[in-house]
């Protein structure tokens, strides 16, 4: 029994991720409805404010095998939802549709959802089973349950360093730490989170684009920390067409652009709290990508305001330059890409 629960969760996870980048702030949602051992209807979340994965999974069943869903056990990679939102909930339609037995990897952070969706199945008779494969399911759904439990989004850290430990050249040169087929990989990451957000510094020394033009999907929401309001406003980030944020302690003239925004935020010792209160609340992102340099990990790392690093390690060596940042989380996974290596950290601390 187990091995076939492991199995069919696992194809839940294998869907869910299908909706990655898609989704947010909503969570990546994969189901499967089994009769005898055999799959009879599947589906993910597929965009935010469409139909769950509950929903799609029954509705793929075949015409001549609908008189089955009521014989049949529905796995999901997330506890079903029983709110309204912006579908009805999921629970509803287990209820209705006579499922006899769900089976779930874990449980749903929103407060309004968190165990009452198991509670309510259970009460109108159908058997429950949570907790399968539940680290893996908590690391799917970390995104979305940070954001609903923490009101702000999930932070990741994206770096990349020299092989002997240097983030940049001293004077903030451009050095290409990565191979090209790393730089798809990183684009990739951008089509799957919400925003990218970078310093000043970064903005004025480098002039990046910082949309996605290597990889399928849609280019992040830029966001920009320039206090002083410093910048030239012939940057990319001002100027290409695609959206900015730009953060400053002043009133920004954005003019009559429509790809600027602008918020006006104190650059205190609650920064970081506020920015991403700020950015879940109000502009619901639920993925933050920090590309920016050595001062902007510094602080958020200072300040526990992350959740994930990744941290790139190119094959090229520099004579000096300025040394990367510690992370002082745990490393969770480590591999070769090519001539470069990957290292994940995650934040056991997370604030």
């Amino acid at each position: 029994m187990e091995k076939e629960q492991n199995f069919f969760i696992k194809r839940c996870f294998d869907l869910a991720r299908m909706g990655a980048g898609s989704v947010s702030p909503n969570p990546m949602v994969g189901a499967v409805l089994v009769h005898n051992g055999k799959i009879i209807g599947e589906g993910f979340h597929q965009r935010y404010g469409g139909a769950h994965a509950e929903v799609n999974a029954v509705a793929s069943v075949a015409e001549h095998e609908r008189a089955l869903i009521s014989q049949s056990t529905l796995y999901v990679s997330l506890e079903p939802c029983c709110i309204y939102g912006k579908t009805p909930p999921c629970t509803n339609l287990i209820i209705q549709e006579k499922i006899p037995k769900v089976v779930i990897s874990c449980l749903d952070l929103t407060p309004e959802v968190r165990g009452r969706g198991v509670e309510l199945l259970r009460s109108q008779g159908v058997e429950v089973i949570s907790g399968v494969l539940e680290e893996e399911g908590k690391e799917l759904a970390a995104t979305r349950n940070v954001a609903v439990s923490k009101q702000r989004p999930y932070i990741i850290l994206k770096m990349a360093v020299s092989s002997n430990g240097f983030f940049a050249p001293l004077n903030r040169s451009q050095f290409w730490l990565t191979q090209a087929t790393t730089q798809r990989l990183v684009h990739r990451w951008r089509s799957e989170t919400d925003a990218i957000l970078i310093g000043s510094t970064t903005a004025l020394m480098d002039d990046p684009r910082l949309d996605n033009r290597h990889y399928f999907g849609k280019s992040p929401l830029r966001i920009v920390l320039d206090r002083n309001l410093s910048l030239p406003k012939r940057l990319n980030v001002f100027t290409d067409g695609q959206r900015t944020l730009l953060v400053s302690e002043r009133i920004p003239d954005t003019g009559n652009s429509a790809q600027v925004q602008s918020l006006q935020l104190a650059f205190d010792e609650s920064f970081w709290e506020k920015l991403m209160h700020i950015l879940w609340m109000k502009y619901k992102l639920g993925v933050v990508l920090i590309e920016g340099g050595a001062k902007i990990f510094e602080s958020i790392i200072a300040a526990q305001m992350w959740d994930e690093a990744r941290v790139l390690e190119g094959k090229n060596a520099m004579e000096n330059g300025i040394p990367a940042p510690e992370i002082p989380g745990i490393l969770t996974k480590k591999k070769t890409l090519g001539l470069d290596g990957l290292k994940v950290y995650k934040n056991i601390h997370r604030s």
